[in-house]
């Protein structure tokens, strides 16, 4: 849900704020037209903290998402569990059990 917007920031910036209903925490996104951005590819992703990332995982692969890398089951076994999966344009989210 958009919770604020600028068109214009003192710097000349775009800012959006995004928040989910009940959650304390927001996400702001800005945009700038002359701002060069270089990001190495793998890091060009978000995150997302889920409980039980088996649990969670075994649901999206019933409802026909793909987990990636294949063998993430076995490459993250103990310590922090990680998986992921693309959105429906190719965008990769990364899922950490929290």
């Amino acid at each position: 849900m958009l919770k604020s917007r600028s068109e214009k920031s003192p710097a000349g910036n775009q800012i959006c704020h995004l928040e989910l209903p009940g959650n304390e925490h927001t996400l702001e996104l800005t945009y700038s037209d002359d701002y060069e951005l270089n990001v190495p590819e793998d890091l060009m992703h978000f995150a997302i903290g889920v409980p039980d990332l088996i649990a969670f995982c075994d649901e999206l692969e019933k409802n026909g998402l793909e987990i990636w890398p294949g063998d993430w089951r076995e490459t993250f076994p103990t310590g922090r569990k990680m998986a992921f999966v693309d959105d429906p344009d190719g965008y990769e989210i990364e899922l950490l059990e929290r």
